[in-house]
């Protein structure tokens, strides 16, 4: 079972992807985990066979427990059948079932244990009013996936506790509780400094419009790609804000992983990685962020957007706050806030006008940073998005 988080202790196999015997390649989603924010698929590390699955649907274990085995191609497989009971002396062995005559090319029955489906799913079954046992699964070997749950609600209310009030679900409350804990074990253990600037974006904004007035509506660029962007070269050139802190030392990171911090439609928060930020053309990286925002919400995240993070961005411009200090998320060791972006009035070459201006926030940890390294760490964001162009 994959750590997906500081706050992660366990996790529940929702559905297994592969069966003994299948070939899967580095990278291949083989499972899919539940946790107290989402469900996550789980790719495999290594390229071989699927030997054995070690933990079937439904089991919930903790991290770090094995969840299947696998061999290289070509070698035996390690189970053996498992032999028949033997009866006690003097007690009459069972009678064999006779096995039910298939006829070939007739269609075969999938059978789906109450057990093997997702807790994800049953919470929102309780919540719908809908019982499993009469919902037909359209997914694979006849899984029940959310559709189908939603599907057999039709166009029922939402279940009320007895004031009518609308039931918020098991998820979202255990999504608060896991950041609760987090949040309080990132204040009481982080030692936090907190620094912002204001952000003249005018440059930002003039090429913004000059490039988006050629690409279709789906592709133009939003003005936090930008954002993003520079704050991943900044983080790539002070290496102390772009790390984890990891028994008792700083670690710095090999790559500018940042965390996305994300609101979710039913509540709750939840901050998974876009890789490699700081290497990526400003068009791929728009593309990637639409796809994440849209997989998050909608509940199927990777393994590595969830453990990847080196550093995380929390943008409440869209919420209409212009300034934001975050909480880091531990392991890692600073959070940049994004405000929204507002006309105020600047002095510029000995004017004064209405520019649009952002408020940008740095929270460090201050066992790795301090004041000096954290503005020039800021200093740079801004000088970057003052050159669009370059990024």
């Amino acid at each position: 079972m994959p750590s997906l988080g500081a706050d992660m202790d366990a996790g529940t196999i929702v559905e297994w992807l592969v069966h003994p015997g299948d070939a899967v390649r580095r990278g291949d989603i083989v499972a899919v985990v539940a946790t107290d924010k989402a469900d996550i698929e789980v790719e495999v590390f290594d390229t071989g066979v699927v030997d054995e699955i070690l933990v079937p649907a439904g089991e919930s274990v903790p991290v770090g427990t094995p969840l299947a085995t696998l061999r290289s191609e070509g070698a035996a497989p390690t189970t053996a059948p498992v032999p028949a009971p033997v009866p006690a002396p003097g007690e009459p062995a069972a009678p064999a079932e006779p096995a039910s005559p298939v006829e070939p090319g007739a269609p075969v029955a999938h059978t789906r244990s109450r057990a093997s489906v997702s807790p994800v799913l049953r919470r929102l079954a309780k919540h719908l009013g809908v019982d499993l046992a009469t919902v037909t699964g359209t997914g694979n070997d006849g899984a029940i996936t959310r559709a189908d749950v939603e599907a057999a609600a039709g166009s029922r209310a939402p279940a009320t506790d007895a004031t009518g009030t609308q039931a918020t679900g098991d998820r979202a409350a255990a999504m608060r509780d896991a950041l609760a804990a987090l949040m309080a074990r990132s204040k009481r253990e982080i030692p936090h400094y907190y620094l912002a600037t204001d952000v003249d974006f005018s440059r930002a904004r003039d090429w913004l419009d000059t490039t988006n007035a050629t690409k279709p509506v789906t592709e133009r660029l939003l003005p936090v790609v930008l954002i993003l962007k520079s704050v991943a070269l900044a983080a790539g050139e002070h290496p102390e804000i772009n790390g984890t802190w990891v028994d008792g030392a700083f670690v710095p990171a090999r790559a500018v992983n940042l965390g996305i911090a994300i609101s979710l439609r039913g509540g709750g928060l939840i901050a998974p990685a876009l890789a490699d930020v700081d290497t990526k053309p400003l068009a791929q990286l728009a593309a990637e962020l639409r796809d994440l925002v849209n997989r998050t919400r909608n509940g199927r995240l990777r393994a590595a957007e969830m453990s990847g993070p080196t550093l995380t961005v929390t943008n409440l411009g869209d919420q209409g706050v212009d300034r934001v200090f975050g909480v880091i998320y531990p392991p890692q060791v600073a959070i940049v806030g994004v405000g929204r972006i507002t006309e105020r009035p600047w002095a510029a070459e000995g004017m004064v006008g209405a520019h649009p201006v952002v408020t940008m926030s740095l929270s460090g940890d201050h066992r790795v940073s301090d004041g000096h390294r954290g503005g020039l760490f800021l200093t740079r964001v801004d000088h970057l998005l003052q050159t669009p162009e370059q990024l």
